[in-house]
C-alpha cells in the first residue's frame, strides 16, 4: 500500500500547509512524528505561521529523490495514487499518533503543574515558618526587655531602701551616742552642805517621762524616755517608727508642743526633756519640716 508523504499526512491531519512545511524543514525532514512534536510544542508561538526565509528541502517544492520515495518506486516515476480506503486508513493512523502525542503533552503539562503547585506550597510553608520564627524572636526580645526593666526597677527600689536604712542608722548612731545623763556640777571646795532641816522643800524629781506623739495621719506613738534624755531621742524614735511614706522618701520631722503651741528648734534637740518642761508627761505633734 502506497503511503502519503509527510507533508500530505500533516495536511490530511488538519495542519496548515505553511505550518506543516515549516515543521518538516526545522526538524530536518525526520518524519511525521518529529514534525508533530514540533507543531504541538510551538502551536502557541506568535510566529508559528511565518514562513521561513529560505525554503528547505523538497517539502518546499523540490522533487523528492529516489531515497525519499516510498519502496517499490522507480526514479522518475510519478507518485502513486492512493485509494480512498488507503487514504482514510493512513489518516486514521496519523490521527491516533497525534492523539497519543496530545495525551503525552497533557500528561507532561499536568506533571509540571503538579510540580509547580508542590513548589508553591513548599515556599508558602517556608515563608510561614520564617514569619513564625521572626514573631517568636520579637516576643522573646520583648520579654527579655521587660525582665531587664523590672530588674532595674527592683534594683533602684533596693538602693532607695538601703539609703533610708543608712540614714536611719547614721541618725541613731549620732543621737544614740549623745543620749545619757549629764554629769552633775562639782561641789565647790569649802562649801558646807546645809542641814536638811534648813533646806526649803523641793519639787519631786522624776526619772522618766511619758511622751505621746501625734502623727500627721492621725495615728499616735507613745513611749517612755528618761527625764535627762535629749529631745533628739524623741525625734529619732518618731523617724524610726512612723513608717515609710509613699515613694520611699522620708522627710525630716518638726516637733511641736501641744499647749502652749511651740515649735522646737535644732538647738532644743540637744536639751534634756526635763529642761524643756516635758516631764513627767507631754503630748507632742509631728509636722513635716520644710527643707531650708
Amino acid at each position: 500500500m502506497a503511503e502519503l508523504t509527510a507533508l500530505e499526512s500533516l495536511i490530511e491531519m488538519g495542519f496548515p500547509r505553511g505550518r506543516a512545511e515549516k515543521a518538516l524543514a526545522l526538524t530536518g525532514n525526520q518524519g511525521i512524528e518529529a514534525a508533530m512534536d514540533w507543531l504541538m510544542e510551538h502551536e502557541d508561538d506568535p510566529d508559528v505561521d511565518e514562513p521561513l526565509a529560505t525554503p528547505l528541502g523538497h517539502v518546499l517544492g523540490r522533487e523528492p529523490t529516489a531515497s525519499e520515495q516510498g519502496p517499490g518506486s522507480a526514479a522518475g516515476e510519478g507518485k502513486p495514487t492512493l485509494s480512498e480506503e488507503e487514504r482514510q486508513e493512513q489518516t486514521k493512523r496519523m490521527l491516533e499518533l497525534m492523539a497519543q502525542k496530545q495525551r503525552e503533552r497533557e500528561e507532561r503539562e499536568e506533571r509540571e503543574a503538579l510540580e509547580r503547585e508542590r513548589q508553591r506550597r513548599k515556599q508558602g510553608q517556608e515563608l510561614s515558618a520564617a514569619r513564625q520564627r521572626l514573631q517568636e524572636d520579637e516576643m522573646r526580645r520583648a520579654a527579655e526587655e521587660r525582665r531587664r526593666e523590672k530588674a532595674e526597677e527592683l534594683a533602684a527600689r533596693q538602693r532607695v531602701r538601703e539609703k533610708i536604712e543608712r540614714d536611719k542608722a547614721e541618725r541613731a548612731k549620732k543621737y544614740g551616742g549623745s543620749v545619757g545623763s549629764r554629769p552633775s556640777p562639782p561641789t565647790e571646795p569649802g562649801a558646807v552642805p546645809s542641814s536638811p532641816s534648813q533646806e526649803p522643800p523641793t519639787k519631786r524629781e522624776y526619772d522618766q517621762c511619758r511622751i505621746q506623739v501625734r502623727l500627721p495621719d492621725g495615728t499616735s506613738l507613745t513611749q517612755t524616755f528618761r527625764a535627762r534624755e535629749q529631745l533628739a531621742a524623741v525625734r529619732l524614735y518618731v523617724e524610726l517608727h512612723r513608717g515609710e511614706e509613699p515613694g520611699g522618701d522620708q522627710d525630716p520631722v518638726q516637733l511641736l508642743s501641744g499647749f502652749p503651741r511651740r515649735a522646737f528648734s535644732e538647738a532644743d534637740m540637744e536639751r534634756p526633756l526635763q529642761e524643756l518642761g516635758l516631764v513627767p508627761s507631754a503630748v507632742l505633734i509631728v509636722a513635716k519640716k520644710c527643707p531650708s
